[in-house]
């Protein structure tokens, strides 16, 4: 039966059945070790088993039971699978996996020490992690207050401290304690610091009023490399509205390293929008600035003068076709967090815009492997 059942198999159940039976009718442990010839460590054993199971009589089924425990003991020390003591017990097998998994795997499980494994994790009330970690708390406020997301701040907290099991946190705990109302870890302000969710779903059909631009390159015809984002320097570009689209800004993003640009414009004219665009990318060196795609709007009118002063290409998505620039579909909505649709964007001077730039060029990206677009972009510039 190998080490493991000669390690268990002392006792029968018939003689489990005994020893319970002695314990119950008064017997001490020492009678009992020495009528069955075994040792108090033992009977002590089975004696806890015993009590182990009549109090848990009546527990939820979906729960496993002490008796079920044993049965799952039994199977491993048999070498049944997962899946075949699962049928035996009709549970599904990633219970028994997971149970297995939890009391230190099929060398080390024990029924009774499972059982109390069991009781110990079920205890209520549990105290939440961040109330127990000053720390950990003070750390996911600071990177609210930057405006990250849960999910960034999660993300760079494992990266930031790896060996470090008290700093981690899972993004679903950081929600749970800004909106139960029962944990109340983070202060309920916090919740302002987020983007906020529609409530409903809008339309985003739009009426077709725009003329065809005059010698567009669509799409198609950018270089596959583009596609692939494998090579830096190549940008997409929008205009964000303003309340009733008497007001815009012009935004870039560099597909590679999702760095962000945005641009003050004092009207939506082709004249001002290149104007802005041409003062915005003399910034970067040319190898980083290789091609432009945009959509069908005409502030780009003008984008042959555009390519010859700058030697930047331009591309045209198709119409209706948002996904094809998604990056900066993407920004543009993190944007929204800053420049709502209600607020008047010719108040923001170019200075505040770089500051909105530069707290979204210094958020973690999932899709950077959670480095930040700061980070990416730096490093292509030293």
């Amino acid at each position: 039966m190998g080490r493991l059942g000669r390690l268990y198999s002392w006792l029968t159940p018939a003689q489990k059945v005994a020893v319970a039976a002695g314990f119950a009718a008064g017997a001490s442990v020492d009678e009992m070790a020495e009528a069955f010839g075994v040792s108090r460590t033992t009977v002590c054993r089975v004696r806890d088993q015993a009590a182990l199971a009549r109090r848990r009589v009546g527990h939820s089924r979906w729960r496993l039971s002490f008796a079920e425990r044993e049965e799952i003991f039994d199977g491993v020390l048999q070498g049944l699978s997962d899946s075949e003591i699962a049928r035996g017990l009709g549970r599904h097998r990633s219970t028994i996996g997971r149970e297995i998994a939890r009391c230190g795997g099929r060398a080390r499980y024990r029924p009774l020490r499972a059982e109390r494994l069991a009781q110990q994790l079920a205890r209520r009330p549990k105290q939440a992690k961040l109330a127990a970690c000053p720390e950990l708390l003070a750390a996911v406020e600071a990177g609210l207050l930057a405006r990250w997301s849960p999910e960034q701040i999660a993300a760079r907290l494992k990266r930031d401290h790896p060996h470090r099991e008290t700093m981690r946190i899972s993004h679903e705990t950081i929600y749970r304690s800004l909106y139960v109302q029962s944990r109340g870890e983070l202060r309920r302000q916090l919740t302002a610091e987020l983007r906020t969710a529609r409530s409903t779903r809008r339309s985003r059909t739009r009426t077709e009023l725009r003329g065809r631009i005059a010698d567009m390159v669509p799409i198609a015809e950018r270089p596959p490399d583009v596609d692939e984002r494998r090579v830096p320097g190549h940008w997409e570009g929008d205009l964000v509205m303003g309340a009733g689209g008497k007001s815009a800004i012009a935004t870039l993003v560099e597909r590679h390293t999702r760095y962000v640009l945005l641009a003050c414009l004092a009207d939506r004219t082709t004249a001002t929008v290149t104007g802005a665009l041409e003062q915005r990318i003399k910034t970067l060196p040319a190898h980083l600035v290789k091609s432009l795609t945009w959509d069908q709007g005409r502030e780009l009118a003008a984008h042959k003068r555009f390519t010859e002063q700058t030697g930047v290409n331009v591309y045209f998505c198709d119409p209706h076709s948002p996904w094809q620039r998604g990056s900066n579909e993407n920004t543009n909505g993190l944007l929204r967090q800053y420049l709502p649709r209600t607020a008047d964007l010719a108040e923001f001077e170019q200075s505040q815009l770089d500051q909105i730039a530069a707290e979204l060029n210094g958020r973690p990206r999932k899709t950077l492997d959670w480095d930040t677009p700061a980070e990416r972009m730096q490093a292509l510039l030293r």
